[in-house]
């Protein structure tokens, strides 16, 4: 009979090898390798398949009932609503709000007559109620208990009605009898996972896995579980800021890349449903290097300031401080402002931030940082209801970017009657109907020219 075998696997990749060592070859994390010990390998079932019908494409395709968690935010990351049977994992940093969304949504779901089971593995259940209480919900019929043994959550949940959603709170802590490493291993952690998964399958329940994060904002444990799962949402915000936002990276049920945004109060949190007015409230239009992007997030229009300082350095290197965009972007802007708009930035201090705690990682941001920067060198403010959107290239030359026709909209809800882009850029005739004209430009060096002549003839005036 064979043997149980030890095996060393890293708790951040999941790489296996068959000695310890400090270092993992394959994600490069120290002390992060741990003795797990393997059952017997299974007989060989070769030769002893069974043989199925095979299918071809044509036929009908129908929709996947879902589950509608009340929140209409939650929903449209969802694509509409839990899919039945279907696995969820949410992630997000420790006292970002992942517990108080699930269990506003919990609520929400229990008070319109469905069965909502909360499992926590990491509170006691005086802890949840006591968040409850706070967030209003303490009457809501949702069913709590706090368990970590996998095999006994199965089978209180498969008892009685079938539940319509089953939270467990979270995966690290989870423990199944199939493996013999400890809670919060990689092993531990993909046969919870492969166990709550068939529970959602066989039963037809929706089950979320909450997930912690590590320090690279990563779903901690192996990335089989991602695969697993059939969406993967991440609850990101700054604890500075009181916005949060929610994000799918994977979806099989709905579009990936969509968002929703929260706004962290006193009872919870609460819906934010047109983010780009909350995130443009209070600004300043008349002071220099402010810049309006009409960004995308997901497949939604979002409008956010970014901000610029530019100021001379004392220093031998000058600073390059960024918030909630790419510093190596930044890099490239610089130069391409250096080499084609005539700029001199060698000698200043550079400052760059989105505000509103969120990030512009898309290329379309390049043109408004670009605005934003040239401003605040010059101090020329830029048009109140101007905003702008395109990818700068590395020859100066103002690259169109995708979903021009929901920026152009966003930005006409919002009052804006221009918006800076490349003359590349292709506009549909309902586009053009959106109240907002455009102000192409074809490179970054007429941009920088049109600021500068803002500011001579701004200088004129006050002279």
């Amino acid at each position: 009979m064979a043997k149980a075998r030890s095996v060393f696997v890293c708790q951040n990749c999941g790489q296996t090898g068959n000695r310890w060592q400090g270092r993992c070859d394959g994600c490069g994390e120290w002390n992060t390798i741990v003795e797990e010990t393997q059952g017997p390998p299974t007989a060989s079932r070769a030769g002893r398949g069974r043989a199925f019908e095979l299918e071809g494409l044509a036929g009908g395709a129908e929709a996947a009932p879902r589950i509608s968690t009340g929140i209409d935010e939650f929903d449209r990351v969802l694509g509409g609503g839990f899919v039945q049977g279907s696995a969820t994992l949410l992630g997000g940093e420790p006292g970002i709000g992942k517990s108080t969304l699930l269990i506003q949504a919990c609520a929400a779901l229990a008070q319109r007559g469905a069965r909502v089971i909360y499992i926590s593995g990491e509170e006691a259940m005086a802890q949840v109620r006591l968040r409850a209480a706070r967030l209003a919900l303490a009457a809501a019929p949702v069913e709590l208990a706090s368990a970590t043994q996998v095999e006994d959550i199965i089978a209180t949940c498969s008892a009685g009605k079938r539940p319509a959603l089953i939270v467990v709170d979270s995966i690290q802590t989870m423990h199944s009898e199939t493996a013999d490493s400890a809670p919060g291993t990689v092993t531990q952690v993909r046969a919870s996972a492969q166990a709550l998964l068939r529970l959602a399958k066989t039963s037809g329940s929706a089950v979320i896995l909450v997930g912690h994060v590590t320090k690279d904002g990563l779903v901690a444990g192996p990335r089989v579980v991602e695969h697993m799962v059939d969406a993967v949402l991440s609850f990101e915000g700054d604890g500075a800021h009181h916005f949060r936002m929610l994000r799918a990276s994977k979806n099989r049920f709905g579009a990936t890349g969509e968002i929703g945004v929260f706004e962290m109060t006193g009872q919870g949190l609460a819906e934010v449903p047109n983010p780009s007015a909350l995130f443009l409230a209070g600004r300043d239009a008349a002071a220099p290097g402010a810049a309006v992007l009409a960004g995308m997030e997901g497949q939604r229009p979002m409008l956010l300031e970014i901000q610029a300082l530019v100021a001379p350095s004392a220093l031998g290197t000058p600073r390059r401080a960024v918030v909630g965009f790419d510093p190596a972007r930044l890099s490239m802007i610089l130069a391409v402002l250096e080499a084609h708009g005539g700029l001199k930035l060698g000698t200043h201090d550079v400052y760059l931030n989105v505000a509103g705690g969120l990030r512009a990682d898309e290329p379309a941001a390049d043109l408004a940082a670009a605005a934003a920067l040239v401003s605040s060198l010059t101090g020329a403010p830029l048009p109140p209801t101007q905003v702008y959107f395109g990818e700068i290239g590395l020859s100066g030359a103002v690259r169109p970017v995708i979903h021009c026709g929901p920026r152009l909209k966003e930005a006409g809800k919002l009052g804006f009657r221009h918006a800076v882009l490349s003359a590349l850029q292709q506009i549909n005739e309902d586009d053009r109907n959106a109240g907002v004209a455009a102000r192409p430009f074809a490179d970054v060096g007429a941009l920088v020219a049109e600021i500068a002549r803002a500011a001579a003839r701004r200088r004129g005036r006050n002279d």
